[in-house]
């Protein structure tokens, strides 16, 4: 099945929090939409150690460790289920 949407909506949306991945969602994809993104999470990733919080507003900090936590965490999954299924990502 195809990505439903912008690859990239759906990985700001995991780094949101508003969606997650297991393996169960993982089924659904071809070896080419896992790629795809795996890439978009790495690029949102890197959007996310790029911003500029100030170091004083905590709650900025907050918000932007768990967003950098999310995407680590959905890299991990997805990672570890294409090992699993011996697709190269």
């Amino acid at each position: 099945m195809a990505i439903a949407g912008s690859p990239k909506v759906l990985a700001n949306d995991i780094a949101e929090g508003f969606q997650y991945l297991n393996q169960n969602n993982l089924k659904k994809y071809t070896p080419a939409d896992l790629k795809i993104i795996s890439n978009n999470l790495d690029i949102v990733l890197r959007e996310i150690r790029g911003e500029r919080v100030d170091l004083e507003d905590t709650m900025a900090v907050k918000r932007k460790n768990m967003r950098a936590q999310r995407i680590n965490q959905a890299l991990m999954v997805l990672r570890a289920y294409c090992k699993q299924r011996k697709i190269p990502i």
